[in-house]
Formats: structure tokens, sequence, C-alpha cells
């Protein structure tokens, strides 16, 4: 069978070709380079085409020897990679999967272009190892989607540990130094918030949940929830209380918060108390989680037995009551910005300036 060209591709690094090698190259084998190259931040591609099939044979087993040459040559000189910069050499010969380096000497693996066969996976993920080895890269990060399930058998058989999962992925890692890991770990804490809302005559927001122990069967509580990615603490208090009731209201501050360790799945927990302004005053229950809710008499919900009982709901309670009777001040949010990262954040934190101050009685 005739093959009348082959394709491939040469390496070209921070301007830099490899004349010599490819040159000794060409003269031997007659192989043609185009002039023409694509440039992926800082490593550039060209392609060579060999005009006979009697050559194609030897050129190959030539082409795979020049990439190993050029590949050692440049285990140390490679570019940062940051913002989106590539760490892989992106040579079909090298076999080296598709990724980019991260700040901190490490690499992230595209799995958008991961190879769907496991065999070729495997071989390649093996290659690049090696590879990101003599580069002295540190920490490798490998995303699996869904639908890539089954490769996660074979990443962990080559070392790689779980880091994290989410309903459309896991997360592995694989860290290259000796000595322990440097990588972050998993998120450690979740994040909840209670709305502590009271209207004009002086009663409180409370629901029933349908879902809770036996013991708690029955409570009265205040709307309670966790706070969702990218969700701002004060908005996801202001939403679970608008989910579970139908109450429109606003942010007025956050009165305390609590923290406490091994709550769910060995996670610490994060529950900030925030007071809120009603704008509205018609229940509309949601029959998933809530069993029931109503306006209470605060004099009642503080009677129950259950906030009587407990020393860390009686004290919140007592908190959120001298709030109310202007003798304590929460935390309010203020948004700003740092040139630090260049992102826009919600800073919570008493006013200092003694005019602003709205919570004390005068």
């Amino acid at each position: 069978m005739e093959l009348k060209s082959l394709c491939s591709s040469e390496i070209v690094h921070g301007g830099r070709t490899y004349s010599t090698l490819l040159s000794s190259f060409r003269h031997q084998f007659g192989v043609k380079f185009s002039t023409q190259f694509k440039s992926r931040k800082g490593l550039f591609l060209t392609t060579y085409h060999s005009g006979t099939s009697d050559n194609s044979h030897i050129a190959s087993k030539a082409i795979n020897s020049v990439a190993s040459n050029i590949a050692a040559a440049e285990t140390s000189s490679y570019g940062n990679g940051i913002n989106g910069s590539t760490s892989s050499m992106y040579c079909k010969n090298m076999r080296i999967l598709d990724a980019f380096d991260d700040e901190y000497g490490g690499v992230i693996i595209d799995p958008e272009k991961l190879p769907a066969n496991p065999s070729d996976f495997l071989s390649i993920l093996r290659s690049s190892l090696s590879q990101w080895k003599r580069m002295g890269k540190k920490g490798i990060w490998l995303k699996l989607l869904l639908e890539q399930s089954d490769l996660v058998p074979l990443a962990v058989k080559e070392g790689f540990q779980y880091h994290h999962a989410e309903p459309g992925y896991v997360m592995l890692t694989y860290w290259i130094p000796d000595g322990p890991c440097q990588l972050p770990a998993n998120a450690s804490h979740q994040v909840g918030v209670g709305g502590f809302v009271v209207n004009d005559k002086n009663e409180v927001l409370v629901v029933q949940e349908k879902h809770c122990s036996p013991a708690n069967l029955g409570v009265w509580k205040i709307p309670t929830g966790f706070v969702l990615e990218a969700e701002e603490i004060y908005t996801g208090a202001i939403r679970e209380v608008k989910e579970e009731t139908g109450i429109d209201t606003e942010f007025v501050e956050v009165i305390a918060f609590r923290h406490a360790h091994k709550v769910a799945f060995e996670k610490s927990d994060l529950f900030f108390i925030c007071m809120l302004r009603p704008l509205s005053t018609k229940i509309v229950v949601d029959d998933l989680e809530i069993e029931d809710a109503k306006w209470m008499p605060l004099i009642e919900f503080v009677e129950q037995q259950l906030i009587q009982d407990d020393c860390l709901f009686k004290k919140i309670i007592n908190i959120c009551i001298a709030r109310l009777g202007k003798r304590y001040c929460g935390l309010s949010v203020h948004p700003v910005a740092s040139k630090f990262d260049g992102k826009s954040s919600s800073l919570y934190y008493n006013v200092v300036d003694i005019q602003d101050i709205n919570c004390i009685g005068n």
C-alpha cells in the first residue's frame, strides 16, 4: 500500500527551533518542512511532509527519535503557562495529554480532550506522567466527566487519588514530588443560614419541617437552609425564607454564627443567623419541605421547651431579642473590591461611624 504523504509535528518552543536535529533529519531522509506554523502561547507546531513512500517507515522512526531528543532537551525550559497556556507538547508522537500549567507548578488535564478508548487513555496517561516528572511538575489535576467514569479505576491504579466529586464529574489528583502532598484539600465546610424575621406585631416567622428527627416533630423553628454555590450569605437567607414560606424580605444584619465540626460526612458546619425585615405578610407554604408555617408571637416562640432546654438556641434567641431592643449590633454587609484578586466581595462588619449606627437606642 503506497503512502504518499506522512504528516506529524515539529516542536518549536519560545521562539527557538531545533535546527540541528531537524536539519540532520531532513538531510538524511529528504523530509520537507513547512515554514508555516501555529502558535499556542509559547508552543509552536509546524507540519512536515514526506513525499515518498519508501522512507515512510524509516521517517516515522526518525520522527519519534527527534521528538524524544527534543523532549529531553526541554524538560526544564517550559513557560509558566498561567492564564490558559498549555504545558502539553501537543505532539502526537510524544503521546502527551492535553493540559494546562497552573500557577503552582502543577498541571491541569483538559477533560474535553481525553482519549475515549480506555487502553489509549492508560497508555498516554503513563507517558504523560513520565514526561511531567522529567519536567519537574508537582500536582496533577484530572477531572473525569460522568461519561468518562470507566477511566476512573485506570487512573486510580496509576496512583491518582480522589479529591472531590460533583453531580457531573469526579476530580482526581496525583502528587509527583517526594514528601507530603501539598495540594489543597477538598472543601472542609458546609454553610447554612437561618432567617430571623419579625413583623410589626412582634411576631416571628416560624415553620415546622416535614422531614426531621422524631424528637423535633411539631417544633416551631425559624426557616433555615444551605447556601448555594456562588451565593451570598444574605441572599441565601432571603431565598430560603421565600422558598419555605413565600415571604419576601430584605437583609438587615448577620446576628451571630455558629461553628461546629463533624456535622455531616465528617464536614464542619458554619451556620449564620440573619435578621431579615419582612416585605410581605401572606404565607405560602412549600409543600415539599414544610409541614406548616405561621406568624407566632415572639414570647410564645421563646417559651417553647426545646428553646428553653437548649443553651445554644436560647443564647441565639436572646441575641436576636437584644438586637430588636437596639441593645446589640450585628454585622452588616458591605461590597468591597480588592486589587489582590481583582474581584468584588462582601465584607461583614459592625459599622464604625457612630452616625451610621441604627442598632443602638438613644
